[in-house]
């Protein structure tokens, strides 16, 4: 029998830290789930803002994963607990359509989400400016868009309404620099 190690995830939970978080549904090929239900995801983000507090420096919701930039209160580190809420709102808010696993099932689960997500905690303002500019230029490099302006679901909006990029920011292609990958 082979010998194999368990991942053992470690998470670094600073209060009042800012985050950048990649979360995938379970299926990512040849789905539009959350576009398709951005008003729920959006509904779920809102209500669980409400209970725990996060600010929002940056958000991209593309068809099969999101990316987000967020700061917790400074008395706060619990991000799991956050998706956790975000993630069973979002998919209580949607009929059981998707095949479960006997497990899933049993557990009560749905099948919509990966289990896990990633995170990175932000160290200094070029690592935040180089995520929240990943953020908003995700939907161009999966080729969805080709101006960061023409995605709909994304923060970059209200950035452009509050002076922090030009409206024609990363040109009509890939010409910021992507120091990360999904």
């Amino acid at each position: 029998m082979a010998d194999w190690i368990m991942p053992n995830y470690r998470r670094l939970y600073r209060p009042g830290g800012t985050y950048f978080f990649t979360v995938n549904l379970q299926e990512r090929k040849n789905t539009d789930l959350l576009v398709q239900h951005i008003a729920l995801l959006r509904g779920a983000v809102r209500k669980v803002r409400y209970k725990h507090p996060f600010h929002i420096h940056a958000w991209v919701v593309l068809p099969d994963h999101l990316h987000c930039v967020l700061e917790l209160p400074q008395d706060d580190a619990n991000y799991s607990l956050r998706w956790r809420l975000i993630k069973s709102t979002f998919s209580k808010s949607l009929p059981i359509l998707e095949s479960r696993s006997a497990v899933r099932k049993k557990r009560g689960e749905r099948s919509i989400w990966q289990r896990r997500f990633w995170e990175h905690l932000i160290r200094d303002e070029k690592d935040y400016q180089a995520h929240v500019d990943y953020v908003h230029i995700n939907p161009v490099k999966h080729g969805l868009v080709h101006r960061v302006a023409d995605w709909p679901f994304s923060t970059f909006h209200q950035l452009v309404a509050k002076g922090v990029y030009p409206k024609d920011w990363a040109g009509s292609g890939l010409d910021a620099i992507l120091p990360y990958e999904d």
